[in-house]
């Protein structure tokens, strides 16, 4: 099912790909700390406030039914 030419590219695609994501996030690093500045915490925030907004409609339509 696969020839010893289709490993064969695929491991240097693979060790290619790799090779390419890293020198892409340290080019794009810098623009991560000035674009998405306290990101996590906004995630969180957002997050937190959706799970509790899901627990409340549970328990609201859970007692009126």
């Amino acid at each position: 099912m696969f020839t010893t030419g289709r490993i064969i590219f695929a491991i240097i695609f693979i060790i290619a790909f790799i090779i390419f994501m890293v020198i892409s996030y340290k080019k794009d690093a810098k623009n991560h700390e000035v674009y998405y500045k306290n990101a996590a915490k906004k995630v969180a925030i957002y997050g937190t406030l959706a799970i509790l907004i899901f627990v409340a409609l549970r328990l609201v339509t859970a007692y009126l039914l």
